[in-house]
């Protein structure tokens, strides 16, 4: 809980239950951007600073953009958009929260990044690769971003949305295009008991069943967080 007692996991949850209970399980992004009325202490993953693991695997693997197409997934206040933006990306980066596209777009003004708002399970067509992606046949290129990015977008949903989570992010990747993957981890059979639900090895194996290669996997052990997670870092590929 921060100085002014205000407990934003706290808060997260709360509204992800209320809006559960409304049988939607999306609207509560929208919310919580608006409640927070510009205040990213109240946004729990709004840091104003790339995700440390990505980051971390990017700087050890020499991560370069040489402007390819990216896509960044569930973007927020476009932390991770700058990132790859300073990495030499061309960035597209999208969320489903009207309020967090306009605050990423008000306080990144100055950079090349195309922030728009978009429904994962609705996107535009011209970015996805195929439109039934555990169908996709090898070769196949009906659009899709050369590098897609995606960071603890997976764990918020409900667990019995994920297979669906995963068949939409693995649609963004184009024949021979990256996928990046970082999510808080989870054995097989560990018990989830509040969001974000962390994702196992065999959820994550959706992603191969969409067509993508694994190519690898990383676990980054999290000793400094409140609730400390293992993470996984984990990359694919899909076949030209």
């Amino acid at each position: 809980m921060n100085e002014k007692g205000f407990d934003k996991r706290a808060r997260t949850r709360e509204l992800a239950a209320e809006f559960a209970e409304r049988g939607d399980s999306l609207g509560w992004f929208e919310e919580l951007y608006r409640e927070a009325a510009g205040d990213n202490e109240k946004i729990p993953w709004a840091d104003f600073e790339p995700n440390r693991f990505f980051k971390a695997w990017a700087e050890k693997s020499g991560l370069q953009g040489e402007r390819r197409r990216a896509l960044v997934v569930g973007c927020g206040l476009g932390d991770d958009a700058v990132y790859l933006d300073d990495l030499g990306f061309d960035v597209t980066a999208f969320d489903i929260s009207p309020t967090a596209i306009e605050w990423a777009r008000r306080i990144h003004a100055d950079r090349d990044i195309k922030f728009e708002v978009a429904d994962l399970f609705e996107p535009p067509v011209e970015w996805t690769a195929a439109k039934n992606p555990v169908a996709t046949a090898p070769g196949s290129d009906d659009g899709g971003f050369d590098y897609v990015l995606e960071v603890y977008t997976i764990q918020p949903l409900p667990l019995e949305m994920r297979e669906r989570v995963i068949d939409s992010i693995a649609s963004f990747v184009a024949p021979g295009g990256e996928l990046v993957v970082v999510t808080r981890g989870r054995e097989e059979g560990d018990e989830v008991v509040k969001v974000p639900w962390p994702v196992s090895r065999g959820e994550l194996s959706r992603f191969e069943a969409n067509g993508l290669v694994q190519t690898h996997f990383e676990v980054m052990p999290d000793d400094t967080d409140d609730e400390p997670a293992d993470r996984f870092v984990v990359v694919y590929r899909r076949p030209d």
